[in-house]
């Protein structure tokens, strides 16, 4: 059964300054939508783990999601999570936002696969968002902001 949403999403992170911003792409009842956020004093793992959580809350229960990322970091989370509940390798930091990736995980089910950043495509457009979320988290702390429909069309979705 194909999904019933697919999302692009990118995490964009400086290490340096401890900014993290992220951006997803929506494809939902062929609607496309999209957001951004980010925040001070993130980790890249703190970054991800939110963006997972914000890409994921509002879908209905049990929706398909097809989830795409060229992110190792946010690839690495839902099995992580598994590996988690099965009693290995469970997470001594930013245990807040795990527990909201793991229930907005869990809600759903979820397919990931691996993205590539071609110019044009939905996790392009995603990426310059989040790239866009981090420079603003650094000057504004923590926000959200929704992607303007003009800037979604630019998507190829």
């Amino acid at each position: 059964m194909p999904a019933s949403v697919r999302i692009w999403l990118e995490v964009a992170h400086h290490a340096n300054f401890r900014i993290g911003g992220w951006a997803i792409v929506r494809l939902n009842a062929g609607e496309v939508s999209g957001s951004a956020g980010g925040a001070r004093r993130f980790d890249l793992e703190r970054t991800s783990l939110a963006a997972i959580a914000a890409a994921l809350a509002d879908l209905a229960p049990g929706a398909g999601v097809e989830l795409q990322t060229a992110s190792p970091a946010v690839l690495a989370i839902p099995c992580r999570i598994t590996a988690a509940e099965a009693g290995q390798n469970a997470p001594v930091e930013n245990v807040d936002l795990w527990a909201q990736a793991a229930t907005a995980i869990r809600r759903v089910r979820l397919v990931t696969r691996r993205a590539e950043l071609a110019p044009g495509a939905p996790t392009a457009v995603a990426a310059a968002w989040a790239d866009f979320a981090r420079d603003r988290a650094k000057d504004r702390g923590a926000f959200t902001a929704v992607i303007p429909k003009a800037n979604l069309a630019k998507a190829g979705v």
